[in-house]
């Protein structure tokens, strides 16, 4: 049975036993901070086990694509893995342990055909019941063994949520393959017996702090791993001899020249090489880019690591992209995902393994050296500090360094490592925390007095009626506020957006009879509560008021125009760059909008000009915009876009243009009733923000008009001084800049020759001191490079010679110096001689030994200043 028949197989038998088949998920869980990755078949259905939410079915299977990193050094043996698929059946609040262990062996008995005499179950210590339940299936007492909480329990996925013990099913390949022990049983490392299923039984939920409480219901959460399972089914004792793996393995091997069984490392390598080969194309084709952080870390991490394994196999040009094309051919049929975006996985994968590729010999020649010192002077332990430096001037990840000193017999201080990380995270760190304090307490005082859920009701109306039911001052909860106190104020209704996804909270005034309320932010607190924040402008306020609130109309249409314009965007962009264009992140203001996406390079003013044309066409288009709301599930099917790495409930509100839609996003932000209310959409700024990700920044309606005012009054005034019409503004700088660039070269040729003149009057002034030959003058304003034309000459003609130059160029001194190199190896430093020079004239600088420039901000202690050489000399 290949790998193929055991998916349907393993779906159809529990759909048929009532199961609904659920899609897998993404490899990067949306929403839940507990996770970097999907590391298993249930992280999608944990609010369903914790009672959070209502699943579509109370019973559930699925096929989940899942990426461990634990395990990662280990991978390149026979069974270890980083990316896999499990097949899952679960039960929420349904059966239990004898429906699950009844289905379990129903299924690997009689659909999968396995003999029952092959077949081990392994229980938690005191599972008396499942042990029971498996002695009345037929498993007999000696098959039946009982583990600890390291073996046989199952934590949360994360460092919180379900868990519980399990029961696993082992199958075993037989005497043979074995120790030859009398103890060998299910748990021995050996190899002759293969975990292929674990039953997890989930009865608690567990916190931070370890504490375990019972869930609302026991539910079932079970696991098999389609790898190990294809295995067995294949008689084969290593996954890699598999049909998942055996494409990518002949592919290695015709790129390397090699064939597998060669020899064990060169079999190792080629493994490390199919399994990350595998994990990479998944990753990227579930939209991770590489970076220095959180998954993209793990991306590249995985990938350098495959690339430097590839080494050992003599690959020494990129041929990363060539095993992913292997790993998209092999499972493209199954995952659609990875021919959808087939040419982005690409790019990716030869973008970072080229930018490796740069730095990998470099870093293994400096880590060679390193080893090489430390064991000259009998150590064989590389430094954390030095294992910063390879991962942050060279690329090279700490894991690697780890892996290849260990490889020589060196360690590597990992904790010194992360005392360097945590140095630099905390230099970079430029978080405002103000404003998170703040919401924070609010939150603290809003919980206290036990406020729900604020309705909003902004999407219809502008105003509304309203009651006061909170009012906080400096964080406290007060009765009444008065004229000039800054507050914040919670309505039980409110027509004031907060801001959310990127969008900026509404502003406007709140009234009341006996006073007026100005709103300068609206923000959210857990749990969805709307917060205003402002002054008041009259009167008083008090909890119990009856009060009209009421939203700036203009601003919120600003802001409205701007967030139907990053829906038609989107959309653009995936039109003129391709699929693979994500949403990262947004700021929508009424002024202006920014908009982070993924995408590998920089835009060409062609793309620009194409992405502008298509949103400002179908703005003329008058599209309708309007809104639905509906199950999540449902809203995915029909093609919505989601934003990247965001959690979503169950019913989703789904943003759509056009009838057809021509774009449908989820978004819980403030639109326009149609496109023409945009009026015109134009881009400002596009740039990188990091690796992989690009931002975009662009203007609508208002904005876009001060925009283009601006631009416009700025190109009548160049009109204006270049005493040129408007429409000739191009020509006439056409026609300048030859000019200029003519009359610049002949002052350089002019400053030239003012240079060597200067230069055959000053070798008269050089004076002998100590045996050293001294020229320390001041020369005619000249720029930096002129400056440096004569020190060369002076050079040049002393032979031997401190030279140190001064000007005064732009209203400010400046210095160089210049140091031969034999006065350099007697102790002589350009560096430390220009230092001392320029404080003097209160500036600073440096360089080389032989050479050094500096500036000061006193022009009139320049001659002060050069006064100094002869004495530090």
């Amino acid at each position: 049975m290949n790998s193929d028949e055991i998916r349907a197989a393993f779906l159809g038998f529990f759909e048929e036993k009532g199961h609904k088949i659920v899609p897998g998920s993404s490899l990067v869980p949306r929403g839940d901070p507990t996770l970097l990755l999907t590391s298993a078949g249930m992280v999608q259905f944990k609010s369903y086990f914790l009672g959070e939410a209502v699943p579509p079915s109370l019973r559930l299977t699925s096929c989940q694509k899942c990426f461990r990193t634990t395990d990662i050094e280990l991978v390149g043996d026979h069974s270890h893995l980083t990316f896999f698929e499990m097949l899952g059946n679960f039960s929420v609040g349904d059966y239990f342990k004898p429906g699950a262990i009844s289905l379990a062996w129903e299924f690997v008995t009689q659909r999968l055909a396995l003999p029952p005499e092959r077949l081990w179950a392994t229980i938690f210590l005191d599972d008396d019941e499942s042990f029971h339940i498996w002695r009345e299936i037929g498993v007999p007492e000696t098959k039946i063994l009982r583990f600890g909480e390291e073996d046989n329990y199952w934590g949360p996925a994360g460092d919180s949520g379900p868990c519980g013990p399990c029961s696993e099913i082992y199958y075993d390949f037989g005497e043979e393959f074995g120790c030859g022990k009398a103890s060998c049983a299910p748990g021995c490392d050996c190899g002759r017996f293969c975990e292929i299923w674990n039953l997890v039984f989930m009865q608690y939920n567990q916190d931070r702090d370890g504490r375990r409480t019972l869930l609302p219901k026991p539910n079932i959460d079970t696991g098999m791993g389609v790898e190990r399972t294809a295995a067995v089914m294949q008689s084969k004792t290593s996954i890699y001899e598999t049909d998942l793996f055996t494409p990518l393995i002949q592919r290695i091997s015709e790129l390397a020249g090699r064939k597998y069984g060669s020899g064990d490392d060169t079999d190792s390598a080629m493994r490390v090489v199919a399994e990350h080969s595998r994990g990479v194309a998944f990753l990227i084709a579930d939209g991770v880019i590489p970076s220095n952080e959180g998954v993209g870390y793990v991306l590249r991490r995985v990938l350098r690591r495959a690339a430097l394994f590839g080494r050992r196999l003599g690959l020494d040009k990129p041929f990363l992209a060539e095993t992913a094309k292997a790993t998209i051919e092999q499972m493209g049929h199954i995952y659609p995902e990875l021919v959808q975006r087939q040419d982005f996985i690409l790019k990716v994968i030869g973008m970072e393994e080229a930018r490796f590729g740069e730095t990998l010999s470099t870093g293994l020649e400096l880590l060679d050296g390193i080893m090489q010192e430390a064991a000259s002077k009998k150590r064989n332990k590389i430094s954390g500090k030095e294992a910063f430096k390879l991962y942050d001037t060279y690329g090279f990840p700490v894991e690697l360094t780890n892996e290849v000193a260990t490889s020589r017999g060196f360690s590597v201080d990992l904790e010194g490592f992360e005392k360097e990380m945590e140095k630099q995270r905390e230099r970079a760190r430029k978080v405002s925390i103000s404003e998170k304090v703040t919401i924070s307490e609010e939150v603290i005082v809003v919980k206290h007095r036990g406020i729900q859920a604020t309705p909003f009701i902004g999407y219809e109306s502008l105003k509304r009626k309203s009651n006061v039911i909170s009012l906080l001052v400096d964080n406290e909860s007060v009765e009444t506020i008065g004229e000039g106190q800054e507050a914040s104020l919670i309505l039980d209704t409110t027509p004031f957006y907060g801001e959310m996804g990127g969008q900026v909270g509404d502003t406007g005034q709140i009234i009341s009879p006996s006073g007026k309320f100005s709103v300068t932010n609206t923000v959210r607190v857990p749990p969805d509560i709307i917060v205003h924040q402002g002054q008041v402008a009259e009167g008083r306020l008090s909890i119990g008021d009856t009060v009209e609130a009421v939203v700036d109309e203009e601003r919120r249409l600003d802001i409205a125009r701007n967030h139907t314009a990053t829906h038609l965007l989107q959309l653009a962009l995936r039109q003129v760059l391709g699929e693979h264009v994500q949403q990262r992140g947004s700021l929508v203001a009424p002024d202006r909008f920014r908009f982070d996406f993924s995408h590998l390079t920089a835009m060409t003013e062609k793309e620009i000009q194409e992405v502008q044309h298509i949103v400002n066409g179908k703005i003329r288009q008058n599209l309708r915009v309007y809104d639905e709301e509906i199950p999540y599930k449902k809203a995915i099917e029909e093609g919505a876009i989601a934003l990247f790495d965001e959690k979503y409930g169950d019913v989703v509100r789904v943003v759509r243009i056009g009838k057809p839609a021509i774009s449908a996003e989820l978004c819980g932000g403030t639109h326009l009733a149609s496109t023409g209310e945009i009026g015109f959409f134009h881009i400002i700024d596009e740039s990188s923000i990091g690796a992989g990700l690009r931002r975009i920044e662009a203007v609508t309606g208002r904005g876009a008009e001060a925009f283009i005012d601006m631009r416009l009054s700025a190109l009548q005034k160049a009109a204006e001084y270049l005493d040129a019409e408007l429409d000739n503004v191009l020509d006439k700088v056409c026609s300048l800049v030859p000019e200029l660039d003519k009359e610049r070269r002949r002052a350089q040729a002019l400053e030239r020759e003012l240079s060597r003149k200067v230069v055959e009057s000053l070798l008269s002034q050089a004076a002998v001191v100590n045996g050293i030959t001294v020229l320390a003058a001041r020369v005619p304003s000249l720029r930096r490079e002129a400056l440096r034309e004569m020190s060369d000459l002076l050079r040049d003609k002393l032979k031997s010679a401190v030279v140190v130059l001064g000007t005064v160029y732009e209203d400010k001194p400046i210095f160089l110096a210049v140091v031969t190199p034999d006065l350099v190896s007697r102790g002589y430093n350009a560096g430390e001689i220009i230092k001392q020079v320029a404080k003097v004239a209160g500036g600073g600088g440096g360089g080389k030994a032989t050479f050094a420039q500096a500036g000061g901000k006193y022009k009139n202690k320049l001659d002060e200043a050069l006064q100094l050489v002869k004495s530090l000399i």
